[in-house]
């Protein structure tokens, strides 16, 4: 089945971290902007300039504290089948974003208030955050949780999300259920089918392997020992905890000083191979540099 057309994971994957960068910026930029504003017209006889202070010394912290939510969602994601799991962690993880929030915004609103002469009281610390600004922070928490889950199933589905052939209720397997020849692709409402020697690479990302074939990258929900053990041994080899290599797309191996190895793909495309893994590639091509 062909693939749609209009916007391609591979026309957005160009732009994506700029699209991404932008959209917090934005987000947070007119959030302090509106929030701004708001408070100098609920605090009159206040200087102009501490509202102000007040609200962007809160959006730069939690700007700055976007990347780590991003690392922490992708280490365990929110999924229907798992946010039970998920939840207590992610409740967890709201403590401490709290704390270097707060802590990192009154740090900034102490310096401002000193260069201007004056004192910043935050006033009793713990009645302070736990009362009131934990409770907001463990809503925006799970608000960029949201949003981020949100995005990263648009990405799903734009790049396409694989996933094994299931064995038919009724009669034969149309292929060996253990060792897949072929990868059921679903993109944007449309499946087709991948040829597992057509993966030129896999990529352990949280609780997906990406399955890269032909500049295209297609998340399996999977771990890498679970695909590795379905994969053809006389093709596929790991490489790297987080990295398996098709043998057929392997164009150079370069020796790195620390005792790993730099794998060159035909594509171009550069795959880790750790110390312990460099063996394995020895034991199937010797002490040769490269393969045709």
């Amino acid at each position: 089945m062909t693939e749609s057309t209009g916007l391609t994971y591979e026309s957005f994957k160009h732009w994506r971290r700029t699209f991404e960068a932008g959209f917090w910026l934005t987000l947070y930029t007119l959030n302090a902007l509106f929030n701004s504003i708001v408070s100098q017209i609920d605090h009159p006889g206040t200087p102009a300039w501490q509202p102000w202070l007040w609200e962007w010394s809160s959006a730069l912290m939690l700007l700055a504290l976007v990347p780590a939510v991003v690392a922490f969602v992708r280490r365990w994601p929110f999924h229907f089948d798992s946010w039970r799991v998920a939840l207590p962690v992610h409740l967890l993880a709201s403590i401490p974003y709290s704390l270097i929030h707060v802590g990192g915004m009154v740090l900034i609103r102490t310096a401002v208030h000193g260069a201007m002469g004056e004192h910043y009281d935050f006033g009793p610390w713990w009645s302070t955050w736990a009362g009131y600004e934990y409770l907001k922070d463990v809503r925006g928490y799970f608000g960029v949780v949201a949003l981020l889950s949100l995005y990263h199933l648009w990405v799903a589905r734009l790049q396409g999300e694989a996933r094994l052939l299931a064995e038919p209720e009724v009669g034969p397997p149309v292929e060996p259920v253990e060792r897949p020849e072929r990868f059921l692709v679903r993109k944007l409402g449309k499946e087709f089918l991948v040829n597992a020697r057509d993966i030129e690479f896999l990529q352990a990302a949280g609780n997906y392997v990406n399955l890269h074939v032909r500049g295209r990258e297609y998340p399996l929900r999977v771990t890498m020992a679970g695909i590795e053990d379905r994969l053809d041994p006389a093709r596929f080899i790991r490489v790297h905890r987080s990295y398996a290599i098709n043998l057929d797309f392997l164009a150079e191996i370069e020796p790195l000083d620390t005792g790993d190895a730099r794998l060159r793909m035909k594509d171009g495309s550069e795959v880790p191979c750790s110390r312990r893994y460099r063996a394995q590639l020895k034991d199937r091509f010797g002490e040769a540099a490269s393969v045709a």
